[in-house]
């Protein structure tokens, strides 16, 4: 048996980790690579492994660092079935959609300074087109949590909650190795969710693991409490609020902004959200906020009995959700107050855009980031402090103030990532860290080994390892 790590080692970005077993070849997520252009088109283009030689495709979650290049995995050759939760499915059904119609809108933007240039000669093409997502999304078969499946010969599926996003799921893998006789449990984390979500169910507790793959994203870093986080969103609205500013929210079209339109509803029911409109200004996290509706079975219990009580959790009187670019356009003109959510998390393409190019250089307005940000991208840039930062091709300088509230965060922390280790008992043998920057996997790496007596060790790109 051998694990190749083609992707999130040593970043946090483009999860992609193939498991060889019994001459077959099964890839654990096949995620986008976020960061510089041109390395993101290099990485994204050239994929580790033939994909036409693929046996399958496990799918963790939704989220496009995770599944956003199946795509072109489709336009590369690979026909064999995507396994993952009936939730991941129907994200992926608009989420797969928009990331083609957002790198088509990049190539032409791209092209077009190029032809100013007088550069003609290479024109930059999209990865892949929508056509290619909605093929790809044929190829999906579903399965509720807790549910096994025999996917390949001697490879038995079994998804656990993750409590990450709606649908993610924990990849636990029974492998029987016909050479040898052995028999032995893999677990891929995916992204762990901190528990005790406003919506989502708490991380499943994964019995028998003898061999685990683990994110590592916030593994040197504790979140704030769940009470501080109510209360410093609360500050941070009243006080931008107060001066007549706009509150601008970079979020990820799904989970995140769902959960903020939660805290904001249960915000608005105590008094404390001042009485001001609140946009969610993403055609994607409208359509995702539609698919939240219908999964119920991801829900925690106090939200699950609360839309079965016929309440609406995504929806109060202040909320306003745009989709027509007409209407989005719309929103540069307001005079006054106003909170605008937007994606993309991390700055790097959609509406948010717009309204950072808009609204940043204005020292009234505030810029509150509820998530993590990858390195070089946008978002990060701003989080640092750069004073002059670039977006669309011009060069803004960083006027209105920025607030971070991680709590937000649909990643555990450093204390709940061990926790989450602890509780499963600790595999028996070895564990690879993986989706993390350098330091925090270090930390964490540092951490674990401390508590275990098996191998901890933190996986490197292009490594392949034997076990």
């Amino acid at each position: 048996m051998k694990i190749t790590f083609c992707g999130a080692a040593g970043t946090t970005t483009g999860s992609q980790h193939l498991l060889e077993i019994n001459g077959q070849r099964i890839l654990l997520d096949c995620g986008l690579y976020q960061g510089r252009r041109e390395e993101s088109r290099l990485r994204n283009s050239h994929f580790l492994f033939e994909p036409s030689e693929l046996e399958a495709v496990v799918l963790s979650h939704a989220h496009i660092d995770h599944s956003g290049n199946l795509p072109n995995l489709t336009r590369q050759g690979y026909r064999g079935n995507i396994f993952t939760t009936f939730a991941t499915r129907d994200l992926c059904q608009i989420m797969l959609a928009d990331s083609a119609r957002i790198q088509d809108q990049d190539a032409r933007w791209l092209n077009r300074q190029e032809e100013k240039k007088g550069r003609t000669d290479h024109p930059i093409t999209p990865l892949y087109t929508p056509e290619d997502a909605e093929l790809c999304l044929r190829q999906f078969v579903t399965m509720g949590y807790e549910r096994s499946m025999v996917i390949a010969e001697g490879v038995k599926l079994t998804f656990y909650d993750a409590g990450h996003i709606l649908g993610s799921a924990q990849v636990a893998l029974d492998l029987h190795e016909h050479s040898t006789g052995r028999r032995k449990r893999l677990l891929f984390s995916g992204d762990v969710g901190r528990g005790h979500n406003d919506l989502l169910r708490d991380p499943a507790v994964v019995p028998d693991v003898d061999y685990l793959i683990m994110e590592s994203t916030y593994g040197n870093r504790e979140h704030e409490l769940e009470t501080q986080a109510d209360d410093r969103l609360s500050d941070i609205l009243q006080n931008a609020l107060r001066g007549r500013g706009k509150v601008i929210i970079p979020s990820f079209a799904v989970e995140r902004t769902q959960q903020l339109i939660y805290a904001l509803h249960e915000l608005s029911e105590k008094g404390e959200l001042p009485k001001v409109p609140v946009y969610v200004d993403s055609p994607l996290a409208v359509g995702a906020t539609e698919i939240f509706r219908i999964h119920p079975e991801c829900f925690n219990e106090e939200v699950y009995r609360f839309q079965f009580d016929k309440k609406d959790p995504f929806g109060f009187e202040e909320l306003h959700l745009v989709r027509k670019v007409t209407d989005s356009k719309k929103l540069n003109e307001l005079d006054g107050p106003a909170i605008i959510i937007s994606a993309s998390g991390m700055c790097e393409a959609g509406r948010i855009l717009h309204h950072l190019k808009n609204n940043i250089e204005d020292k009234r307005n505030t810029v509150l980031f509820v998530g993590f940000c990858a390195a070089n991208t946008l978002g990060a840039r701003i989080r640092e402090g750069q004073p002059v930062v670039n977006i669309l091709g011009g060069s803004y300088r960083v006027r209105s103030s920025v607030e971070i509230l991680d709590s937000f965060s649909g990643h555990a922390d450093r204390s709940e990532l061990v926790d989450y280790f602890e509780h499963m008992g600790g595999p028996r043998e070895k564990v690879w860290l993986v989706h993390g920057e350098p330091e925090q996997s270090a930390a964490l790496c540092e951490n674990l080994r401390g508590r275990h007596d098996g191998e901890v060790n933190v996986a490197v790109w292009k490594e392949s390892v034997e076990f």
